[in-house]
C-alpha cells in the first residue's frame, strides 16, 4: 500500500542537515520549499522527522567523512521509525550515486546536485513503490535552473542568493567541476526579482553565491558581466548591503574592483583565494595565475578602495610542495597581511588530476606546516582587530550574540563580527558602534546614540 503523504494528525516533519558550503545551504532552502508543496514542514528535532534530507559536501576528505559518519548514525533511528525516509543529496550524492545505496541499506534516496528540482517527484515514487532510488544526472534533470520563486522567503536579516552554478576552471585538486558541472549563470532579471522579494520580506543584506562569481554572465546570452550585475542590484533594488563569494584571481577585472568604490551598497570585503605562494605549486594546481599577478591585483584593490578587507584560502601539503614552497606561502601572508584566512591540509579528491600525483607530502610535515601557517595568521588577524579599537564602524544588527548576556551581534562592512548592547527592536538596522575591545575572532563596542 502506498504511504499517504500526510498523517491524519497533520503535516509531516522534514529535518534538513547541511554539510559544507553556502551553496549547499541555498540548495537546502530549495528542497524545503519543494517539499513544503507536499505538506512537509521543517523540524529542528530529528526525532520528529518523517523525512531526513542530508545535503552533503565532498570538497575535502574530512567533510565527506562527516557525511558517512552521520549517515551511519541514522541506522538505529530508521529501525525505530520504519516509515522514515532518508535522502542524501549534494556533492557526495552526485559523486557516489548508487554506491551510497549499496553502502547504507537504510538510505532510501540519493539525489545529485543537478536533480534538486525533482526531489518531490522522486520522494513520491519512493513512497508509492516502497523501493529505493538514485538520480544523479549529468545535466539538469528537468531542463530547468534555479527558480527564485521556489526559494522560501528567508526569515532574518541576511540571505543567500545563488547567481550561478558549476565551474569551468578544473583546478587540479578540486572536485567541484565533477559534482557541480560546468558554469551556468542565472538571468539577471530573475536574480533581481528574487532580491526584491527578499527585500520585501525584511532581508537587509544578500550574499551572492557562485563557484566563481567573477565569470558570471559567460554563455548566458545576455551582454552582462558580474560588475554589471552588481551595479544593477545597487541601482535597481533597495537592499542595504551586498556581499559575494567566491572570486577567482584570474578573472578579477579592474571593472569589478572599481565596484568597491562606486557601488554604495557593496560591502568593503573581498574573499580572493590564493591557495599557495609558490608559482611552481600554483602551476601544478592549474590556478591560471602567478604570485606576481595576484599581488598586483591586491595592490590595485587597495589603491581603489583603501578600507577593503581581504580574506583568502590556502592549501598546505599539496603534492610536491617543498619546504621552500611553503616558505614562499608564508612570505605571501607576511606581504599581503590578510584580515582572515581559511586554511586546509591537502586531501586527494576522486577524479582530480592531483589525486594521481605520486609525490605526496608526508602527513606529519603537512600537519606541521598547517599549524605554523594558522598560528602566524592568527597573530595577523588579532593585530588587524586590535587596530579597530577606538574606531567607529557601521554595523548591521543581525540578532542575539552567541556570547549572550543580552548582547546583539552584527558585522561591519569589512565583515568583522561586533558584539554590543542594543534593544531587540534594533535587529535589521545599521547602527554606529565605537569599538572598545578586540579579540581573536570578534570585536566589542558601544552604540553611538543617534
Amino acid at each position: 500500500m502506498p504511504e499517504p503523504l500526510l498523517h491524519s494528525a497533520g503535516p509531516r516533519g522534514l529535518y534538513v542537515r547541511t554539510f559544507g558550503c553556502q551553496m549547499n545551504e541555498y540548495d537546502s532552502l530549495r528542497v524545503q520549499r519543494l517539499l513544503a508543496n507536499l505538506g512537509y514542514v521543517p523540524v529542528n528535532d530529528i526525532g520528529q522527522a518523517d523525512v531526513i534530507f542530508l545535503n552533503t559536501c565532498s570538497v575535502r576528505g574530512k567533510a565527506e567523512q562527516k557525511v558517512h559518519s552521520f549517515l551511519g548514525s541514522l541506522r538505529r533511528l530508521k529501525v525505530t521509525k520504519p516509515h522514515l525516509k532518508i535522502i542524501a543529496g549534494g556533492c557526495v550524492a552526485q559523486q557516489l550515486g548508487e554506491k551510497l545505496l549499496d553502502r547504507f541499506d537504510h538510505l532510501d534516496m540519493v539525489i545529485g546536485t543537478r536533480a534538486v528540482n525533482s526531489v518531490g517527484q522522486m520522494l513520491q515514487r519512493v513512497q508509492e513503490s516502497g523501493g529505493r532510488l538514485a538520480c544523479v544526472p549529468d545535466e539538469e534533470s528537468d531542463g530547468t535552473e534555479i527558480d527564485g520563486r521556489k526559494i522560501p522567503p528567508q526569515a532574518g536579516v541576511t540571505a543567500l542568493v545563488t547567481i550561478m552554478q558549476g565551474c569551468n576552471n578544473f583546478c587540479s585538486y578540486c572536485i567541484v567541476p565533477y559534482v557541480r558541472g560546468p558554469e551556468r549563470s542565472r538571468r539577471a532579471d530573475e536574480i533581481l526579482e528574487e532580491i526584491r522579494r527578499l527585500d520585501e520580506s525584511g532581508v537587509r543584506e544578500v550574499l551572492l553565491l557562485g563557484q566563481n562569481v567573477n565569470s558570471y554572465g559567460r554563455g548566458l546570452g545576455e551582454n552582462i558581466t558580474f560588475a554589471d550585475l552588481l551595479r544593477r542590484i545597487g541601482a535597481e533594488t533597495s537592499i542595504a548591503r551586498i556581499r559575494f563569494t567566491t572570486s577567482h584571481p584570474k578573472d578579477l577585472s579592474d571593472e569589478l574592483m572599481r565596484c568597491f568604490a562606486e557601488v554604495d551598497s557593496l560591502c568593503k570585503h573581498l574573499h580572493l583565494p590564493v591557495q599557495a605562494g609558490s608559482d611552481r605549486v600554483l602551476a601544478r594546481m592549474n590556478r591560471g595565475c602567478t604570485v606576481a599577478g595576484y599581488m598586483e591585483k591586491i595592490r590595485r584593490l587597495r589603491q581603489i578602495c583603501p578600507e577593503i578587507a581581504l580574506t583568502s584560502d590556502v592549501i598546505v601539503g599539496f603534492p610536491g610542495e617543498t619546504e621552500e614552497d611553503f616558505k614562499k606561502t608564508m612570505q605571501l601572508l607576511d606581504e599581503v597581511r590578510f584580515d582572515n584566512l581559511f586554511s586546509f591540509r591537502y586531501s586527494d579528491r576522486p577524479n582530480t588530476m592531483a589525486a594521481t600525483f605520486a609525490d605526496k607530502v608526508d602527513p606529519e610535515a603537512a600537519a606541521r606546516r598547517l599549524l605554523e601557517l594558522q598560528s602566524y595568521q592568527a597573530d595577523i588577524t588579532l593585530g588587524k582587530n586590535l587596530a579597530e579599537v577606538g574606531s567607529t564602524r557601521l554595523v548591521l544588527v543581525e540578532g542575539p550574540s552567541r556570547a549572550s548576556n543580552g548582547q546583539m551581534t552584527g558585522r561591519t562592512t569589512q565583515n568583522r563580527v561586533v558584539n554590543f548592547q542594543v534593544p531587540l527592536s534594533s535587529i535589521g538596522r545599521i547602527v554606529g558602534v565605537k569599538i572598545a575591545f578586540a579579540y581573536s575572532h570578534s570585536l566589542k563596542g558601544d552604540i553611538i546614540p543617534t
